[in-house]
């Protein structure tokens, strides 16, 4: 088959699949042109999911009607100037393609007049070719109106879906220029209605409550940080950040909105970030706001976030996708860490202990559960409680004491890290006693807290782990005689496949033949268990292959040895046993939740109590 050129047709059609891949992408392109054209008033309409009509209004600075014509042209722009403006796009829009492509598939009405001028002036375009153009009387600004979308590719229509879940795309875009430009007034009809509407009163606050509702609203903690530069701190709990080719850095500024650790969603989808006021889809960045939460979340359970970055444009590559919502960075590493940094600050200095709801009250999540499993809803109040409450003096085992308190901290801190007194987060506890074996009692300045034992060791311990990492690396525990452990060749195979993060924190595991292994020394925390079953523990661990938060396989194994090490739940304390577990969780830097992510304690505030009583 012999080559030949394209016609003007299908090339212009194929570029607007590029651009265009369904009504939403209409609206965004518009939407940007309109904040590119100074608007402060900005109105979209839908009919059909946008399949019949797509229009948005502006009243930003128009076109003039001798320009008109040639602002359908491909690659007709007013933002770039000379090849040098690649390097430093300020502009929402740049590639001069947008109204090409959309003209190109539809019936498309362009209406605009310019501040200066007395009469406005109206272009008709048909499948890409115009067809028409008058003066008209109109306001300042500008309305594009597309028709009938993909009339000539319906190869392209037959994909799109319910005109509901279209104009539901259309909306979560406009929603996402509200947040970005809330000095904006955003206004959404769909088919004759007012799906969504802001103030234009500069408040993102406001914004957030709109799209998400009061509750929500207050369910968000405020993120903002200025770094000049890359610190060089490591980054939270072994986690690396994505390499990047060194440059020197500019300032990066993070602000922004992260719920509250007990707040939660079951996917990343309301993570969104965006970038100079740009919105962008970045896996890495999703990833760091997600690390920011690292030992706060349950596995599986993901943050509602909306960050923004500011930076130099020069250091930023917008021109990766006709769509413009990819970017690189040019120092990737120094974006990451500042991000991550961050939202973990804005969460260890602003989140809350979560709260036991009274009867009749919802809980924060929408799940039904804080932190995306633990109920915080009541007992049955109409059974008797099926443990006593006990406050006893029966010793601990002897690897279950709590060691004395440490000095003052003097490991390096980490940029991911508050001193130490900045992230005490929680009020001065008195210990009362015990409730079923498993959770600790203790009184503070706003009411009761209930101390679930088993999740407040895990922590404790863990946050010692990480402090003997950083000193003189992970202790542990040589054996009497060291023990041959049969565990199945695939089950050994785990072993000498990870045998290197193993003894990294605190084994002594070496191949004895076959499928068998001699450990010689354990982890110090877990001195006085049975080394067989410890070690058939964590490999039960690696075989799980469960990383839904990224960790590094030293951290989850980590978790595995706290876990076995913690006190465990039905475990009788003593008072002194309990005020030492009390105050070194007051010691850690995040002591609301396990390292799993589960709360380590729930409050009942006095104004409850108080309620509950009728005492108001």
């Amino acid at each position: 088959m012999s080559i030949q050129l394209l016609s003007q047709d299908v090339a212009g059609k194929i570029a607007a699949g590029e651009v265009v891949e369904r009504p939403a992408n209409v609206v965004k392109e518009l939407i940007e042109n309109s904040l590119d054209a100074g608007a402060s008033d900005i109105q979209v309409e839908v009919g059909e999911g946008g399949q019949r009509l797509l229009r948005v209004s502006d009243n930003g600075c128009g076109i003039s009607s001798h320009e008109l014509p040639l602002a359908v042209q491909r690659h007709a722009t007013s933002k770039l100037r000379c090849p040098e403006d690649l390097d430093c796009i300020r502009t929402l829009g740049f590639r001069g393609e947008a109204l090409y492509s959309m003209a190109a598939v539809s019936h498309m009405t362009i209406s605009s007049r310019p501040l200066d001028t007395e009469a406005g002036a109206e272009l008709r375009i048909e499948g890409g070719a115009i067809v028409q153009q008058r003066a008209a009387g109109l306001p300042v600004g500008t309305a594009v109106s597309v028709e009938h979308l993909f009339f000539n590719t319906p190869a392209r229509r037959k994909f799109l879906r319910r005109p509901a879940t279209e104009a539901g795309h259309i909306g979560a875009i406009v929603q996402r220029y509200a947040l970005a430009y809330p000095h904006c007034r955003f206004s959404y009809r769909n088919d004759g209605r007012q799906a969504f509407q802001t103030s234009g009163n500069g408040v993102v606050e406001d914004v957030l409550m709109k799209i998400h509702g009061r509750e929500t609203g207050q369910q968000l903690l405020p993120i903002g940080q200025l770094e000049q530069g890359n610190s060089g701190g490591e980054e939270i709990d072994f986690m690396p950040a994505p390499p990047s080719p060194p440059s020197q850095p500019s300032a990066v500024m993070v602000s922004g909105f992260a719920s509250q650790p007990t707040f939660t969603r079951a996917n990343r989808s309301q993570i969104e970030l965006f970038v100079n006021r740009r919105y962008v889809e970045d896996r890495s960045l999703i990833h760091a706001v997600i690390q920011a939460y690292h030992t706060l979340l349950p596995v599986g359970r993901y943050p509602l976030a909306v960050i923004f970055i500011e930076m130099d444009p020069a250091d930023l590559d917008v021109n990766v996708h006709p769509r413009k919502t990819e970017v690189r960075f040019a120092n990737a590493r120094q974006v990451y860490g500042t991000v991550q940094r961050c939202v973990r600050r804005g969460l260890v200095v602003g989140a809350d202990v979560p709260r036991i709801p009274m009867e009749g009250e919802e809980p924060p999540d929408s799940t039904g559960s804080v932190a995306g499993g633990i109920s915080t809803f009541p007992p049955d109040r109409s059974s008797p409680p099926q443990l006593p409450f006990v406050a006893t003096d029966l010793p601990l085992p002897a690897s279950d004491i709590l060691p004395a308190e440490r000095g003052p901290q003097t490991e390096p801190i980490s940029p991911d890290d508050l001193p130490a007194t900045a992230a005490q987060t929680l009020p001065p506890l008195r210990v009362v006693g015990q409730a079923a074996a498993m959770y600790v009692v203790a009184e503070g300045p706003e009411g009761l807290y209930l101390i679930d034992q088993h999740a407040a060791h895990e922590r404790v311990l863990y946050e010692r782990f990480r402090a003997q990492r950083k000193d003189e690396g992970m202790t542990c525990q040589g054996l009497l005689e060291p023990t041959p452990v049969h565990l199945g060749d695939i089950r050994a195979g785990l072993v000498v496949q990870h045998l290197a993060e193993l003894n990294a924190i605190g084994f002594e595991i070496e191949p004895f033949g076959g499928d068998t292994l001699l450990v010689r020394a354990i982890p110090s925390l877990l001195s006085d268990q049975d080394a067989l079953q410890v070690l058939d523990d964590v490999v039960q661990g690696l075989a799980v292959e469960r990383d839904l938060l990224g960790e590094a396989l030293e951290a989850r194994l980590v978790k595995m040895v706290c876990k076995r090490a913690s006190i465990k739940a039905g475990q009788v304390l003593s008072d002194i046993e309990m005020k030492e577990l009390v105050r070194q969780l007051e010691q850690c830097r995040s002591p609301r939740t396990c390292p799993h992510g589960r709360p380590t304690m729930l409050q009942l505030s006095a104004g409850e109590l108080e309620r509950a009583f009728k005492r108001t």
